[in-house]
């Protein structure tokens, strides 16, 4: 049996809060979020809003938006907060009839959230948001590490590099995160 795994904000650098009107904390779980776009014009939508809409994923706990997840472990405690956090914003925010209502859809959310984090525990995840026929569109990309020599170019420019993982038979990405701070602190 696989352990329950979920998406968390994560902040490389403060391009977040320049980029949305409102960026979730680093560390909080996350959810894609489309559910705040439903009653908008996406065509109007501009700005900080239009870079929500096209690549934010949402922090439960603030309903700020986070460019990139990554995947950890979680306890059914830690869903059962982030469930919690999402339903009261969803009946106190966005007008819920009742809390039990607004329950069912920030489990349904995180559920979804939660069917991202197929690859392993420490990969990125980035998500595009697009709207085609009045449908909200969504599509996720799994960043990793690049491997030493890999690209010789630019090597050391480019931490990571984006691949498309439509199907189920791509491999695992996998991300050294703590390498990487290592990596960045030596380079000072």
């Amino acid at each position: 049996m696989t352990a329950l795994r979920l998406p968390r904000t994560i902040r490389f650098d403060p391009s977040d809060t320049f980029v949305f009107e409102r960026a979730a904390e680093p560390g909080e779980w996350a959810v894609p979020g489309s559910f705040l776009f439903w009653d908008q014009d996406v065509a109007a939508l501009a700005g900080k809003q239009r870079a929500a809409f096209r690549a934010g994923f949402v922090g439960v706990r603030s309903l700020g938006f986070s460019t990139l997840v990554v995947i950890v472990e979680a306890s059914e405690a830690e869903r059962d907060e982030a469930v919690e956090d999402l339903a009261r914003h969803i009946h106190e925010r966005l007008g819920a009839p009742d809390l039990e209502t607004a329950r069912a859809a920030a489990r349904e959310e995180v559920e979804v959230a939660a069917s991202l984090c197929r690859p392993a525990v420490g990969s990125l995840i980035a998500m595009h948001r697009t709207s085609e026929e009045g449908e909200i569109r969504e599509s996720f990309r799994t960043l990793r590490r690049r491997a030493p020599g890999e690209d010789r170019l630019h090597a050391g420019l480019r931490a990571f590099r984006l691949i498309e993982a439509d199907d189920e038979e791509q491999p695992e990405e996998h991300v050294d995160l703590l390498s990487l701070q290592r990596a960045g602190e030596a380079g000072r």
